[in-house]
């Protein structure tokens, strides 16, 4: 339970609905910031502007997947007013107050850093991401069916990246059929992929494997899909890049080239919202449960 302890929300998307419909369930006290227009009505949470004062007593702040951008606005599809932390809002929370965001750019990290106030990510936890890579793969192919004239079975898909959604992607290709290569680095990548029974390739051959691909789906957040490796591909090649913006394609090569390419971060957001918010809040509201814990404390 969070009985006793003060949650506010800082803007945000649809998957923020779960996360604090899970901390009303867990009877903590929720302040909603950026929530003007949002029609449905939480019993239980209190709508209020962003201001120093309403900060004051608030045990765990939640910010969206992308805490904010480089000037400090953070998003939140359910207010007309923009949204910008200062340093006065890090500085009216109370020091034992956790900042909790999916991913944090350097403003964010700036504003903590000079309050000392402790930071969670919950993007670099291997659980979230793990979980999030379920509606991550099932929008990625949802996509790829879209805007493409083939079937994913028997189609030639390339996978860059064995990371937590690398591996859950190139998975379903093959359980559907496709004929599955994977580019990686590390050398247990590499012999993880060839047990998995797909055809393993060192990151550095990309160009080379491209030149029959149907679908290349790009999760490593660097350039590789470079204009010398996209002007190898068939001009029917359809590239997908979910890693973070700005991705890892050059857009402009392959627009040029006829070539479809689209990025596609924040998938589970778009695609699953109300999935993708309970992950969050089941590992939200352990985390903030945890806070209670202290030598000596009873944990709720």
């Amino acid at each position: 339970m969070l009985t006793g302890i003060h949650v506010a929300f800082i803007g945000g998307d649809a998957r923020q609905l779960e996360v604090i419909k899970r901390c009303i369930q867990l009877d903590a006290s929720v302040t909603l910031v950026g929530f003007d227009n949002l029609e449905s009505n939480f019993t239980g949470a209190t709508k209020k502007p962003l201001t120093c004062d309403v900060l004051k007593d608030v045990d765990a702040l939640i910010l969206p997947i992308v805490g904010t951008d480089d000037q400090g606005y953070v998003e939140s599809i359910f207010c007309s007013k923009q949204l910008q932390l200062l340093d006065e809002h890090m500085a009216s929370l109370p020091r034992h107050c956790v900042v909790y965001t999916g991913m944090a750019k350097p403003y964010l990290k700036k504003l903590l850093a000079s309050t000392q106030l402790p930071l969670v990510e919950l993007l670099d936890r291997d659980d979230v991401a793990i979980y999030n890579s379920i509606p991550t793969v099932e929008g990625a192919l949802m996509m790829a069916i879209q805007h493409t004239d083939i079937t994913i079975h028997g189609s030639q898909s390339i996978v860059l990246g064995l990371g937590r959604t690398g591996l859950s992607m190139a998975r379903a290709l093959h359980a559907l059929g496709a004929r599955v290569r994977v580019g990686a680095r590390r050398q247990e990548h590499l012999a993880r992929i060839y047990e998995m029974g797909l055809t393993p390739f060192h990151i550095s051959e990309v160009r080379q494997q491209v030149t029959n691909a149907d679908f290349i789906f790009n999760t490593i957040p660097q350039l590789l899909l470079t204009a010398e490796v996209i002007a190898q591909m068939p001009q029917s090649a359809f590239i997908l890049d979910l890693a973070s913006k700005p991705g890892g394609t050059d857009f402009r090569y392959a627009e040029r080239r006829g070539i479809k390419a689209l990025l596609a971060p924040g998938l589970p957001g778009i695609v699953a919202p109300k999935t993708a918010g309970q992950i969050l809040a089941q590992t939200l509201s352990r985390l903030i449960a945890d806070q209670r814990k202290a030598p000596g404390g009873d944990a709720t």
